[in-house]
């Protein structure tokens, strides 16, 4: 079974001879863009999500103070 050293150094190998050694830090700066971009829209993702509990917990509460 690999380990996660010997998938990294894998993909490395196979990245240099699919796309040359002169393409990789262009493609690891490309990776680490999108990474950020996931990272920021999960972020935002999680706080509308809250917000939007909030909301529902605030209407549900009103609706049961004017059912009493």
């Amino acid at each position: 079974m690999l380990g996660s050293t010997e998938i990294i150094v894998l993909v490395v190998v196979i990245g240099v001879l699919i796309f040359g050694a002169k393409k990789i830090p262009e493609l690891a700066k490309t990776f680490g863009k999108a990474k950020g971009e996931f990272e920021k829209g999960k972020i935002q993702g999680d706080k509308e999500l809250k917000d939007f509990k909030g909301e529902i917990d605030s209407i549900s509460k009103d609706k049961e103070v004017k059912s009493d």
